[in-house]
């Protein structure tokens, strides 16, 4: 099963455009993510810029609305992990080992597979799996 682990830092939603964690922050990460790794969980992983360098593209009435940031939000993505756990039980496990310092959130999703879903859906959706990157199992 492939879990997503999503890092909601509290305050990142107000962070200025140039934040940048520390280098002892990223240097414990660093052994975090090394751990995931070396224990064959890791699939990918990112960090994303705060919501001041972001935008959003929201839709009404069948039409599109552009906002560049910053704009306000409840929380805010700092990154994320894609790993390939057994169960949701073990994906909790590695996200209570994350090194953070500060108060956030890892909020734990599994990724919906295509077997998840009625034969009409998997019909319907028919060329997905072509479209995803090669992933080792």
């Amino acid at each position: 099963m492939r879990f997503m682990m999503l890092m909601i830092p509290k305050g990142y939603e107000d962070a200025a455009a140039d934040c940048a964690p520390s280098a002892e922050a990223v240097a414990a990460m660093m052994k975090y993510n090394q751990a995931l790794k070396d224990a064959g969980m890791l699939l990918s992983l990112d960090g994303l810029h705060p919501p001041a360098r972001g935008a959003r593209v929201t839709f009404a009435a069948g039409k599109a609305a552009v906002t560049r940031g910053p704009f306000r939000t409840q929380e805010a993505l700092g990154g994320y992990w894609m790993i390939q756990a057994k169960s949701q039980d073990e994906a909790v496990e590695w996200a209570k080992r994350c090194p953070v310092t500060h108060d956030a959130v890892i909020e734990i999703r599994q990724v919906q597979e295509m077997e998840d879903f009625p034969a009409d859906v998997q019909k319907a959706a028919a060329g997905f799996e072509d479209m995803q990157p090669r992933r080792s199992a």
